[in-house]
């Protein structure tokens, strides 16, 4: 299995949370089961960002095995994203995994004022100029695939909760095709339409999660 990492095991609510919460709600049959998924990304994050969990020899990060098929496919997408030149100027400029936590996040929903105890972990964290990025494996083949999807996934509410913890003006979304090695990027900040549906959908969620969780206490 993949190594142990205490940022899961914190109590502060993050957008996985959310995510867990909205497919509570979700008639069975289009809840999407994401953990195939979640693992090949999680084999290309650590070839990019902590390459000392990776063993070339045994084709594991930490103890969670990967086939051949798997790991040169992730291998092949990483080549893309650091012949990308800007990517590999990202790589250069970027801290990997960083953490961030609030335990005092204000959340304003319709009006309402509420407040939650939050985190989130960028893939890629550029501390001089306080914004971060991060890398997502797509099956899209053009660019307009790669945006399409990243609404369907809510990463919109992804970027928007990890921009507003943070304070981020600037966040953008890197994809690599899992089909052609293509990268592409999706530029946000707060005028962006991206960002403004993401922040919607987290205000609800979170207030959804407020009301079922929280003992109600009013921002003052």
């Amino acid at each position: 299995m993949l190594g142990y990492d205490p940022y899961y095991f914190t109590p502060e609510v993050s957008n996985s949370e959310l995510s867990r919460l909205k497919e509570y709600f979700m008639p069975k049959g289009y809840v999407i089961d994401s953990k195939i998924a979640y693992r090949f990304g999680n084999l290309i994050d650590a070839m990019l960002t902590e390459a000392h969990r990776c063993d070339y020899l045994t084709l594991k990060v930490d103890d969670e095995q990967f086939s051949k098929e798997e790991w040169n496919k992730a291998y092949n997408m990483k080549k893309a994203f650091e012949k990308d030149p800007s990517c590999a100027r990202y790589l250069k400029m970027a801290t990997g995994q960083s953490v961030f936590r609030n335990p005092n996040f204000e959340i304003d929903y319709q009006g309402f004022l509420f407040s939650l105890p939050v985190k989130c972990k960028y893939d890629l964290w550029f501390g001089n100029i306080g914004w971060g990025a991060d890398i997502k494996s797509t099956t899209a083949t053009t660019q307009k695939q790669f945006e399409d999807a990243c609404r369907y996934f809510d990463y919109d509410r992804q970027r928007a909760w990890y921009m507003d913890i943070t304070g981020a003006k600037q966040d953008i979304l890197i994809g690599i095709s899992k089909v052609n090695n293509k990268i592409f990027q999706l530029p946000i900040n707060h005028e962006s339409d991206f960002y403004k549906s993401g922040k919607e959908k987290y205000q609800d969620w979170a207030f959804k999660y407020y009301c079922l969780f929280s003992d109600f206490k009013l921002v003052a």
